[in-house]
């Protein structure tokens, strides 16, 4: 498989999200990524929608778990624990989102392995981390965005209520910071000679993503009170005669752009909106005069001013017209293939691309148990040990 990640291989205990996307990236990238999975399968098989008439996949599965290989097998029985065993000591990375101490009481606990298996590269995803008040706490993205403060930055602006963000955004960015951080320490490796624990908590994840422009207020100790909040103003969501648009005018440049566009000499002239700073603090009052500007042309003629004018904007695209979008196009962003038992699939190429060891969809997502015989035929298994197993439940093979 091509790749910057090729030779190396990933045990994939994770379920869920946040372990399975992470552990996609690294397919992606060229890792070899085995997906251990109970015998009833991974739980976001049957999230949602199922998709086949086998009721193996949904969508959401697919898009976490392409380009994987799937060992179906019972964790707790001994067979498993035995084969377990034995892929841990040919893998450089054991990736699991178990609840804290589940991975000890199956005898496959960070310590425990790192000991036998130095170069091991052993992760640890969680929801709230290993300690503290919460460590026992069942979490799911929801209970991380309300918090981590994500709730709160989404507030309506009128009647201040919290508001989710519509997509599983601390279970999707915890995978990214895994994925970077089980890179950093493969490098790290390379080095030493030795293998890592690395723990990513969603909480720890999420307040440390929010920070930079959301947390602005408090960063400076001592003047929480004082600092105006920078999300206390309406979004960039404009609405033109004929749909809805988005641009940005931090710059002077930016901000004079727009001026030029909307026709209105006298819009450059208020004194409000001058400078940068006074841009910022009158922040409503200037998006608020935006939008009257906006309304009053379609969205191609707004976006063929500033275009002109050098102002950054965008239309704000349904989620069903972004497959056609000219620039998604060109750059031949969605990629298609057939997935078996469901039929021709899209999904987005990888998002980083490598000029030498070039990152690509390594295949479809495996069916439950799909290549369980195969492992456990390099495992040294014979296939009449392979037919007991399967026999006693303690592993499932695709039918």
């Amino acid at each position: 498989m091509s790749g910057p990640l090729s030779g190396v291989r990933v045990l994939d205990l994770t379920g869920v999200v946040s372990g399975p996307f992470a552990t996609m990236f690294l397919a992606d990238q060229g890792a070899d990524v085995l997906k251990i999975e109970p015998i009833g399968g991974d739980i976001t098989r049957r999230s949602r929608a199922i998709i086949d008439k086998a009721g193996e996949f949904s969508a959401l599965f697919i898009s976490s778990n392409r380009g994987k290989r799937s060992l179906s097998i019972d964790m707790k029985s001994e067979i498993g624990r035995e084969v377990l065993a034995k892929l841990v000591a040919q893998s450089d990375v054991l990736v699991q989102n178990f609840r804290p101490g589940a991975m000890e009481r199956l005898g496959l606990g960070a310590e425990e392995l790192r000991k036998k298996h130095p170069r091991l590269i052993y992760v640890s995803i969680s929801g709230v981390g290993d300690s503290g008040p919460y460590v026992k706490k069942r979490v799911y993205d929801p209970i991380i965005q309300g918090l981590s403060g994500f709730a709160d930055i989404q507030s309506q602006p009128v009647t201040n209520r919290p508001q989710m963000i519509r997509t599983i955004v601390a279970d999707k960015t915890t995978a990214v910071f895994t994925a970077q951080a089980v890179s950093s320490a493969l490098y790290a490796r390379e080095k030493t000679g030795k293998g890592d624990h690395i723990q990513v908590a969603m909480l720890d994840t999420m307040i440390s993503y929010l920070w930079p422009e959301g947390m602005m207020q408090y960063t400076v100790v001592g003047a929480e009170v004082a600092a105006g909040d920078p999300n206390d103003r309406p979004d960039l969501v404009f609405k033109t005669l004929d749909g809805y648009m988005t641009c940005g005018t931090i710059s002077d440049s930016e901000w004079q752009g727009f001026c030029k566009a909307s026709g209105d000499p006298e819009l450059a002239k208020d004194e409000r909106f001058t400078t940068p700073t006074k841009r910022n603090q009158n922040a409503t009052a200037r998006i608020n005069k935006m939008q009257e500007y906006i309304g009053q042309r379609t969205t191609a003629e707004w976006l063929e001013r500033l275009d002109a004018a050098d102002v950054p904007c965008a239309p704000i695209l349904r989620r069903g017209e972004i497959i056609q979008n000219e620039q998604v196009v060109a750059r031949g962003l969605i990629e298609e293939f057939e997935q078996p038992t469901v039929g021709r699939v899209r999904q987005p190429k990888p998002a980083a691309r490598f000029e030498i060891n070039e990152a690509v969809i390594g295949g479809p997502a495996p069916r439950v148990g799909e290549h369980s015989r195969v492992v456990l035929r390099d495992l040294g298994y014979s296939d009449s040990a392979i037919d007991n197993m399967v026999a006693s439940k303690a592993v499932r093979v695709a039918s």
